[in-house]
């Protein structure tokens, strides 16, 4: 017999040890592992990272085989690794109506169980008696599924199983925006059962989406049908919150050990190298101790001051666990394999060294790792006051078997028996290698050969729609109902993704589906039931957020494709060109570089070779060549329609479900035609829509192909079926044509509030008499506001007979009337009916669930509560408008402009995080406040006409002007007068200061003198104008507000910055850096903080810690209790005093310290003084609602009449008695 070798002997050794901690626990029938002796119970997460080494040493015996019994070794440990993955996977499918429910739900009712029985794979605990939600833990399995897959590892045996597992990925998806109970099980550490957003399971679940994408779960013997699928926008996702979390964990864990396995093994799921470092430094430095490493600041588990009869913790409890926090050993094991994997052997060999050390020796020799080291109960005083001091005990599982299991990883991979490509064969390892750069390939299209010819005049070559076959082009919705089809299996009755929109990186691939190349245009396109689409300069801009998003965060191979369609929305006011805008654009497209993203221009066709392809095999015909196995006609008779409630759950199981499967005949149907025909001659019948009314198609295939569409709820379908003379010939409803010329007057001046309503002889509204007052109505807001008092009093379906009985319904009209503002461009009129028609804001909910999951709380509605309402967790669509409906007291317009600036803030939180830092909570009442008062200030209007004015400004120039105030850059308003078919408007523009040239001061005097000569010009139009619409209100005259804004003409430029400043930092919340951990140490110091009567005790900094947003949100609750934004900039200016005392050896500041007494005071000082100094009353003048001197808010906070100098010198007076006696003399 051949003679071992010095390496087989090691190995041997491994094996021994392998098989005496961890593979003798492994059951014979499932192939699960206990978790210990004394807890029988198989945990998901456990059992995953226990079988690693099994995995390990089996890939190790396969290389290093020196004999034929190596290689026997090798297979039987192989084979032990499959039956435990197996095994968690029945256990899994056991719950697949969870994992059916939980798509929709995101709830913890409705989750995968945590732990199984290990003898049955049963479920051992209730829904509720258990936190069982940790996405983590199904990530990690997923993730090591795939892994194990692509090492060549057969784990996976049938395609019932791949679609569960495509099902899985359904369900860790959304990890980005649910909050789960995390890898402890506990969810928020107070341990009372609250989840929350864990940087643990959202960086996990990002690794499992990526490492399973494109994956083969049959591996080399597989073919299309075994592939999972992940849509990448879900992984970016992740990628932008986990990046916003770190290296914070979560809201009530500042730093969290278990980070260790996202930023490095197993996960790798950050790819910003430096937020790798800072993550892991923040752990080592303030959670390592002598053994180990802690898993969060504060956590009680095991130590002697927790009470072992209750499961949860009194919040002023956690204090007591401070620096006697248990040291886990399992941490260093995962820095050993870090170590490796960095190539860093001086940490390998530190962190081995001092693992050595505190490994216990069990019987024969063989080294234990223990679960975690206590501090013994006698000497916990001694270890708070001096930590890491105290010589600490083993306790807990021993051999805690996960931490066993990376230790003997960690050995094979030192000793080089394993390479870190061979545990990591899907190569995330190499997550923060930078990426090139990414070309973004545009293709312009042209909706008709109108539009085609009319860019053609401009010089820019285009293609239609139809030009580009066999290519289909078609709206991103269509491919959500194709991805809704991923993953269905009638027999375990799972249905498939939900519906949902598509992001950029879906739609910029071209896709194979049934051997025809689709091609599918940005989902802003398809937003054409909000109006935000009727703006030129949004479309611009949409497209502008898209592309830099792309340049970002495309990861695949091949270039991304945006297929732009050019529309007839697109076009001028005449209707015979390009906007101007839309036609700069093209042309900076052109040039090859737009929005900070490099861009190549061109046909589809040229593209094909260079662009990232993906083959949709799940859409490929059955085994009988149609989709499905039952024919059906192409009759008008055969389609049934679909309930939207249908499509949102997916299809419902019928026994002839397939038979109505809409997206399979709706392709069917597009791709059973020819090449479009286009010598059909189109009818020019103008419509309300001034577009090409089509003469009706009679083939009843392409009359079905239509149905169908309208049935997927695509917008604009003349566009996408391939009929250039498609669209039916609906009759425009007329509303009968003004008798005045100036028909579209732009101010909404109409019927005053207590308008004078016909009525009949009972007193009631005559409605007849409402109907024929819309004859005659001079202006379209008059028509407008009648059209909603009957709205209001008959509701949407009334028939009003106008021109014939039963005539168009109110609805109708305001639809019809809709459209003819939309061309006119009226933005405070198309608030206003968008508004009444309750128009949907397409991706409201996902706008929302964007900020949230990027830990902002959002707040709705004009301060104080309870009319502000805050939203701190996703809420459905209608929940979300009614929310926002009751918050702006019924206010129409208030309630359109609050769903409209959500959208934009979800816009710039994806592309633009870092205008966000500090902001915990976005309050959008307050943000529309400040927008009118800043028109009001630059315009020197009253509050009611920038108000008026705010209404009036175009979606872009609204989601400019919030920029501005973002970021508090100066900017500058202008107001001109255009003139639209006659018809004399004015307009606002937003436009950026700081590109004007000359010095500050000078810029704001021109900004001015425009301004002023603007307004000469307006005077002369004001004979137009009537009174408020009643759809209106005046949003700044809220009490204190109506003082803001006051005429400014004779003051210089510089006056009035400082407030502003204030009143923007209030509004949007912003503190100095580091504000709520000096507050924490104030609250140290002092009983508490009192502001407006509402207190802060010291006693959360015994819950809380420093760091920690769960202290900074509290902390804010408290501010935000005030209504004035500028005022309450002030008080934090105050509390920034009373932290610099914090410095100062102050051992108590008393009791409860008023913060606004001292800023009163402040006050007081400051007016005295003024006074002193010959100031007259005028300059003086105090804020009604504050009683603070206007000029104090606007005083800087240096120099000798800073707000600064007063505050210090009102803190001292307050707490005299309290500071240190030497060297601190009142001035």
């Amino acid at each position: 017999m051949r003679g071992r070798s010095n390496s087989g002997v090691r190995l041997d050794g491994y094996g021994r040890l392998v098989q005496q901690t961890i593979l003798r626990h492994q059951d014979a029938v499932t192939g699960l592992l206990p978790a210990s002796a004394d807890h029988r119970d198989a945990w998901v997460r456990d059992n995953v990272y226990s079988i690693l080494a099994v995995w390990g040493l089996g890939l190790a015996y396969r290389k290093n085989a020196d004999r034929d019994e190596d290689k026997a070794k090798a297979y039987e440990l192989e084979q032990s690794v499959v039956k435990l993955m197996r095994g968690l996977l029945q256990c899994m499918m056991r719950q697949v109506d969870k994992v059916e429910a939980f798509k929709y739900s995101q709830s913890t009712r409705d989750c995968l169980h945590a732990k199984y029985n290990t003898h049955t794979c049963a479920t051992v605990v209730g829904d509720h008696e258990w936190g069982h939600l940790q996405l983590d833990a199904t990530s990690l399995y997923l993730l090591m599924l795939a892994q194990m897959t692509a090492s060549g590892l057969h784990i996976i045996h049938s395609l019932d199983e791949v679609n569960f597992i495509q099902n899985l990925v359904f369900y860790i998806e959304a990890a980005y925006k649910t909050a789960d109970f995390g890898i402890w099980e506990r969810g928020d550490k107070t341990n009372r059962g609250i989840t929350e957003l864990n940087a643990s399971s959202v960086g996990m679940a990002k690794a499992a989406l990526e490492a399973l994408d494109e994956l083969d779960l049959f591996g080399a013997k597989g073919g299309p049908q075994s592939v999972i699928r992940v849509l990448s926008d879900e992984v970016q996702h992740c990628q932008s919150i986990l990046h916003s979390m770190l290296p914070r964990a979560s809201s009530s864990k500042e730093v969290d050990a278990s980070v260790l396995s996202v930023i490095s093994y197993p996960a790798f799921a950050v790819e910003d190298s430096e937020l790798v470092e800072i993550t892991k430094q923040e752990i080592i430095t303030k959670l390592q101790g002598r053994y180990g490493c802690c898993r969060f600041l504060r956590d009680g588990y095991r130590t002697p001051r927790e009470d072992p009869n209750r499961s949860y913790y009194e919040p002023a409890e956690l204090k007591l666990f401070e620096n006697i926090e248990c040291e886990w050993p399992l941490f260093w094991t995962y820095l050993i394999i870090d170590g490796i994997f960095n190539g860093n052997m001086e940490q390998v060999q530190e962190y081995r060294e001092a693992l050595e050390g505190i490994l216990i020796k069990g019987k024969n020799g063989v080294r234990l790792v223990p679960e975690l080291y206590s501090v013994p109960p006698d000497k916990v005083d001694e270890e708070y006051n001096n930590p890491h001091t105290v010589d600490r005990i083993p306790m807990g599982k021993l051999p805690l078997m996960w931490g066993q299991s990376l230790y003997i990883l960690g050995c094979l991979m030192a000793e080089g028996f394993l390479a870190p490509g061979e545990i990591d064969p899907l190569n995330r390892r190499f997550a923060t290698v930078p990426k090139p750069d990414v070309v973004v390939q545009v293709c312009i299209l042209a909706e008709t050969e109108g539009i085609k010819a009319i860019l053609k005049k401009e010089g820019i070559h285009v293609e239609t729609v139809a030009d580009v076959y066999p290519i289909r082009v078609q709206p991103a919705r269509i491919l959500s109902h194709i991805y809704a089809r991923l993953g269905r299996n009638k027999q375990m009755s799972l249905t498939g993704r939900p519906y949902r929109h598509m992001g950029v990186i879906g739609t910029s691939k071209l896709y194979n589906i049934r051997k025809n190349i689709f091609a599918f245009t940005p989902q802003f396109i398809d937003q054409q039931q909000f109006y935000l689409a009727l703006d030129s300069k949004m479309i611009v801009e949409m497209l502008r957020t898209d592309l830099s998003y792309l340049c970002s965060r495309w990861r695949m191979t091949g270039r991304p494709t945006i297929t732009f369609p050019v529309s007839q929305t697109m076009l001028d006011d005449t209707g015979s060109s390009i906007h101007p805008t839309v036609l700069a654009t093209l042309r900076k497209l052109q040039d090859g570089y737009f929005g900070g993203a490099r861009i190549q221009t061109g046909k589809l066709s040229e593209f094909l070779t260079t662009s990232c392809r993906t083959h949709l095999s799940f859409m490929d015909p059955g085994p009988e060549g149609k989709v499905f196995a039952n024919g059906y006609k192409l009759g008008l008779d055969s389609f049934e329609e679909l309930d939207p409630e249908e499509w949102l759950h997916g299809l419902q199981f019928a026994e002839d479900a397939d038979t109505y499967d809409e997206v399979a005949q709706y392709l069917d149907h597009l791709l059973q035609r020819t090449v479009p025909q286009s010598n059909l001659p189109p009818t020019a019948q103008q419509g309300g829509l001034k577009r090409f009314r089509a003469a009706v198609h009679t083939t009843r295939d392409l009359m079905s192909l239509a149905s169908k569409a309208k049935d997927l709820q695509v917008q604009n379908v003349g566009m996408y079926v391939p009929s250039k003379i498609f669209q039916a010939s609906q009759q425009s409803v007329k509303l009968l044509s003004s008798p005045h010329q100036h028909d579209q007057e732009v101010k909404s001046h109409a019927l005053h509030a207590e308008m004078n309503l016909p009525r009949d002889e009972a007193g009631n509204v005559d409605c007849k008499a409402l109907v024929d007052q819309l004859r005659i109505c001079p202006t379209l807001q008059e028509q407008a506001d009648i059209l909603y008092m009957l709205h209001i009093l008959k509701g949407p379906e009334w028939h009003t007979g106008l021109e014939s009985e039963p005539g168009p319904t109110v609805k109708e009209l305001l639809t019809e009337l809709y459209v003819r503002v939309g061309a006119t461009r009226q933005w405070a009129l198309i608030r206003y009916i968008s508004g009444i028609l309750k128009k949907k804001v397409e991706a409201l909910d996902e706008a929302c669930t964007a900020l949230l999951s990027h830990q902002k709380h959002l707040t709705v509605g004009l301060p104080p509560e309870p009319r502000e309402k805050t939203i701190s967790a996703p809420i459905p669509y209608e929940e979300l408008v009614r929310l926002i409906d009751e918050a702006s007291e019924k206010n129409l317009s208030v309630s359109i402009l609050t769903q409209e600036i959500m959208v934009y803030l979800a816009m710039y939180i994806r592309t633009q995080p870092a205008l966000f830092t500090d902001m915990f909570r976005i309050r959008i009442g307050l943000i529309i406040q400040v927008m009118a008062t800043e028109l009001a200030h630059s315009l020197h209007c009253s509050a009611g006409e920038a108000t008026e004015n705010l209404m009036n400004l175009s979606p872009s120039n609204v989601k400019n002007l919030l920029y501005h105030i973002l970021s508090g850059k100066e900017f500058g308003v202008e107001k001109s007068v255009r003139s639209v078919d006659s018809l004399v408007t004015t307009a606002i523009s937003i436009y950026d200061v700081e590109a004007a040239g000359a010095t500050k001061t000078e810029r704001a005097g021109i900004v001015r003198l425009k301004s002023e000569i603007k307004q000469q010009l307006d005077k002369r139009r004001q004979s137009l104008t009537g009174s408020k619409s009643a759809g209106q209100s005046e949003l700044l005259d809220k009490g204190s507000f109506s003082s803001l804004v006051k005429d400014q003409s004779s003051k210089d430029s510089r006056q009035g910055q400082w407030k502003r400043r204030r009143r923007l930092d209030g509004a949007l919340n912003r503190v100095p850096l580091g504000f709520y951990q000096k507050v924490w140490k104030v609250l140290q110091k002092c009983h508490g903080l009192s502001v407006e009567g509402f207190v802060l005790p010291s006693s959360t900094t015994r819950e809380m810690t420093p760091g920690e947003m769960k202290f900074a949100v509290h902390v804010e609750s408290v501010l935000n209790r005030v209504p004035q934004p500028e005022y309450r900039q002030l008080l934090v200016e105050t509390i920034l005093v009373l932290t610099m005392l914090v410095d100062v050896e102050v051992h108590t500041m008393g009791g409860i310290i008023p913060v606004e007494k001292i800023l009163h005071a402040a006050n007081d000082l400051f007016y005295e003084e003024q006074k002193a100094l010959g100031a007259d009353d005028q300059m003086l003048e105090k804020d009604p609602s504050t009683g603070i001197c206007d000029l104090l808010y606007d005083s800087a906070p240096s120099g000798r009449f800073g707000t600064m100098t007063y505050l210090s010198k009102s803190v001292a007076l307050h707490l005299y008695d309290l500071l240190p006696g030497d060297g601190c003399a009142m001035q």
